[in-house]
């Protein structure tokens, strides 16, 4: 789906992306009446980022130290592992 589609989708124009990681989304969440989040899978977002260059490790350390633990309000996305 693009951006768009999962603007459309959640109903919610102010989703906020995280920049080079389309292919990782895996839906929109929210968490007890709070705004909508969009929701990426751990593993995709490590294969964006060896897409983008990186080796496994470099990808791994990557995204813990610079994507995950980024807080940038309550339209951070969502990190989930989801074993795949």
């Amino acid at each position: 789906m693009t951006r768009e589609e999962w603007v459309e989708l959640a109903g919610d124009g102010e989703l906020l992306f995280a920049d080079g990681l389309d292919a990782a989304i895996i839906g929109v969440g929210s968490r007890c009446g709070q705004a909508a989040v969009v929701v990426y899978d751990v593993d995709r977002v490590y294969r964006a980022f060896q897409d983008q260059g990186m080796d496994y490790d470099d990808a791994v350390e990557w995204a813990q130290v610079n994507t995950f633990g980024a807080w940038v309000g309550e339209r951070t996305p969502m990190w989930v592992e989801t074993g795949s």
